[in-house]
């Protein structure tokens, strides 16, 4: 199951969850430029979303933007920690940074921010060169989705003690193995959640 969320100055779900591909398509041919950009609020709204109605325990957000964040009302600091404290998704990112319309600096600040996102969730971070790759990425993200493990496990700390609990896997075996995990995680939390707004 999947949804499609579009943001500008606001996030809005343009199609609720669904298996249906037409639907889907659908709902990202919604698509409208207009005012800022709230990237981050987008992000930790959708992760809201999941955590109250997926109905499947893995949960991956894919993030396809096409610039850096400049209306949210959350930082990435605190976009990130939100996430971690939700046990949230896995975050991929395809960052659509080329093109005229943005400086080299900007450039820089978004992709920082885009690996930032992936890195701490266990996801990956894609910079295209060209729309043209981004279906190539796109299967890319899925055959990643598709050959992944989940392990789990039981805190020697109890969950009322407070703060960061930091996770490091590490993988043995013959040939070349790759680890890649969230950076940490916080014991259960109670998070206030933002709303999305739908489509009208």
């Amino acid at each position: 199951e999947a949804f499609v969320v579009n943001f500008s100055d606001e996030a809005i779900i343009d199609q609720d969850f669904t298996s249906d591909v037409s639907r889907l398509r659908e709902g990202l041919g919604h698509i409208e430029a207009r005012g800022g950009t709230v990237l981050y609020d987008a992000v930790v709204a959708s992760a809201d979303k999941l955590v109250a109605d997926a109905k499947r325990p893995k949960q991956v957000l894919i993030l396809i933007t096409d610039g850096e964040d400049n209306a949210s009302t959350l930082s990435l600091e605190q976009t990130i920690r939100r996430v971690q404290q939700l046990s949230g998704p896995v975050i991929y990112t395809i960052g659509l940074l080329f093109g005229d319309e943005m400086s080299r600096s900007e450039v820089k600040h978004a992709r920082q921010a885009l690996e930032m996102l992936s890195t701490e969730t266990g996801g990956m971070a894609f910079f295209p060169k060209s729309i043209e790759q981004v279906d190539q990425i796109a299967a890319e993200v899925a055959r990643d989705i598709r050959s992944q493990y989940t392990l789990g496990y039981h805190s020697t700390k109890p969950t009322t003690e407070p703060g960061f609990r930091r996770v490091e896997v590490t993988a043995k075996g013959q040939g070349k193995l790759t680890v890649r995990t969230r950076t940490g995680y916080f014991p259960v939390a109670r998070v206030a959640k933002k709303p999305l707004t739908a489509a009208q």
